[in-house]
C-alpha cells in the first residue's frame, strides 16, 4: 500500500513539472536588439559615445559617460512624462538632467527612451513594428508598435497608454492590490509572507525593481532584460522554484511568459505580471495549491 503510494505521489509530481521543461532559444538571444546586424555597438559605443556612433544630435557632454551610451539623449533631459493610471494612479516622471544623475531611471528608463520614444527622441535604429513573431492570440488589424508615443496617441496623452515608470512609480506592499511582501531597509522587495512565500515557490520572482531612497521603484528594466529576448535563465539560485534550466520569454521579459502556449489552463504570462500585481494571483485569494502551468 505504501508503496503504490509513493508511486503514485512520485507521478503527480512528475505530471506537475511534465510541461515546465526547460526549453533552448532556436535564434540569436539579443534577437531585436542585434539591431539588423550591428550588434552592441549599436547601443554601446567603444569611443565617444553618440558621437562616435554618428548619432549625436544634441551637445551632450556627457555622452557615453555611463554604460558606454551610443546614443543620444540630449533631448530626453528633464522633459515630464505622465505615464498610465493604474491601481495606484498615475505618475508623473521627470527625466534625470544628465547621465550622470546617479538615479535608477537613467539606464532604467532615460536610456531606454532614446531608441523607444517617438516623441520626444527619435528612434534610433527602429521601424516602430515588433521583431517578433507574435502568435495567433494577438490581434492582426496593425502593426503592433515599438515606439513609446507613437501609436496615434495625442501630444496631451502620449504616454498614458504605457505603464506607470519612474521614481514616483513606487512598488508597495501589504495594500489591497498588493503582496503580503515586505520592503527591507535598502529597499529591497522581500516576497517573504504567508502568500507572496508560496508564489515565489510556483513561479519565481524575476523582476528587478530600481531603488530611489531605499524605496523599490518601477522602471523599463524591472520588467526588461535588454541583453536576453527569448529566454530566462533559472537557476539553483534563482527566487524559483521552477526547475532549473532554460525558460521561453519574449519581449525582452525576465520571466517565462510565452502567449504561444496551447496547453488548457496555461497560466504563465498571467504568473509573470503577478509578481508585482499580487492581488490577482491565486495565493492571495486563497487558491495556494495552484502551480504554475505551461
Amino acid at each position: 500500500m505504501k508503496r503504490n503510494l509513493f508511486i503514485a505521489l512520485l507521478f503527480t509530481a512528475a505530471a506537475g513539472f511534465a510541461s515546465a521543461q526547460p526549453t533552448t532559444p532556436t535564434s540569436d538571444v539579443l534577437g531585436a536588439h542585434l539591431n539588423y546586424g550591428r550588434g552592441c555597438a549599436a547601443c554601446h559605443a567603444p569611443h565617444s559615445g553618440a558621437y562616435g556612433n554618428g548619432a549625436a544630435k544634441t551637445a551632450d557632454a556627457n555622452s557615453g559617460s555611463i554604460a558606454l551610451w551610443g546614443e543620444d539623449v540630449g533631448s530626453l533631459y528633464g522633459k515630464s512624462i505622465t505615464t498610465g493610471v493604474s491601481e495606484h494612479g498615475s505618475y508623473t516622471e521627470v527625466l534625470p538632467g544628465s547621465l550622470n544623475a546617479g538615479t535608477p531611471d537613467v539606464s532604467g528608463v532615460l536610456m531606454c527612451l532614446s531608441c523607444h520614444d517617438g516623441n520626444l527622441a527619435t528612434g534610433a535604429m527602429m521601424k516602430n513594428k515588433v521583431y517578433e513573431t507574435l502568435p495567433a492570440t494577438y490581434g492582426t488589424a496593425n502593426d503592433i508598435p515599438t515606439l513609446l508615443a507613437n501609436d496615434k496617441s495625442t501630444a496631451a496623452t502620449a504616454y498614458a497608454n504605457d505603464h506607470p515608470v519612474g521614481l514616483n512609480a513606487v512598488m508597495t506592499c501589504g495594500g489591497t492590490y498588493d503582496w503580503d511582501c515586505t520592503v527591507g531597509a535598502d529597499g529591497t522587495v522581500n516576497m517573504t509572507g504567508t502568500n507572496s512565500k508560496i508564489f515565489v515557490q510556483n513561479y519565481g520572482f524575476f523582476v528587478s525593481p530600481g531603488k530611489y531612497n531605499n524605496t523599490p521603484v518601477v522602471v523599463c528594466t524591472t520588467c526588461h532584460n535588454q541583453h536576453l529576448m527569448n529566454v530566462v535563465n533559472v537557476t539553483s539560485k534563482s527566487k524559483s522554484g521552477l526547475p532549473a534550466g532554460t525558460y521561453a520569454t519574449m519581449f525582452f521579459l525576465r520571466g517565462p511568459y510565452n502567449p504561444a502556449n496551447t496547453t488548457p489552463g496555461a497560466n504563465q504570462t498571467a504568473q509573470f505580471c503577478r509578481q508585482c500585481h499580487g492581488g490577482e494571483a491565486n495565493e492571495m485569494n486563497g487558491a495556494t495549491n495552484i502551480p504554475t502551468t505551461f
